[in-house]
C-alpha cells in the first residue's frame, strides 16, 4: 500500500485559508516547522516501509509507548477503517527511535501561556 506523501505537506507550509492568513495559527506552528517536517517524513518513510498508512504510523507509535488512549476523530468510516488497521502495525524498537530521533519539545502555546517572549499569548490581556 502505497501512500504518496501528502501534497499539502511537501512544502511544508499550509495552502489553507487559515494556514495563509491566521495569525495565531502561524505563531503557533512556523516556529517548529522544520522539526516537525523532519518527523513527518520520517513517518512517511516508515508508512513505506511498513506498507501501511502514515496515520498508521502515528497511532502504532502511541500504542508503542504503553497504556495510552489515542483518540480517533474519524469523520469518515474510512479514518475509522485506517485506525483500526493501526492494530496490525508493530513498530520495531529501531522504528521508534528513527521517529523519535528528530523530536524538539515544543514550547507551550495556548490559552496558558503567559510568556509572550517565547510564545504567541492567547489570553485577552484587557479582561
Amino acid at each position: 500500500m502505497k501512500e504518496d506523501f501528502p501534497k499539502e505537506l511537501s512544502s511544508g507550509k499550509s495552502e489553507s485559508l487559515r494556514g495563509r492568513t491566521d495569525r495565531v495559527a502561524v505563531g503557533k506552528y512556523d516556529r517548529t516547522e522544520d522539526a516537525d517536517m523532519k518527523i513527518v517524513t520520517h513517518v512517511h518513510e516508515l508508512a513505506e516501509k511498513y506498507q501501511c498508512k502514515m496515520s498508521q504510523i502515528a497511532i502504532a507509535w502511541q500504542w508503542a509507548k504503553g497504556v495510552t488512549s489515542p483518540i480517533i476523530g474519524a469523520t469518515k468510516m474510512q479514518y475509522l477503517d485506517d485506525a483500526a488497521g493501526a492494530l496490525n502495525v508493530r513498530l520495531t524498537a529501531e522504528g521508534i527511535a528513527y521517529l523519535e530521533e528528530c523530536y524538539v519539545p515544543h514550547p507551550i502555546v495556548g490559552a496558558i501561556d503567559k510568556n509572550p517572549a517565547q510564545g504567541v499569548m492567547l489570553l485577552d490581556e484587557k479582561k
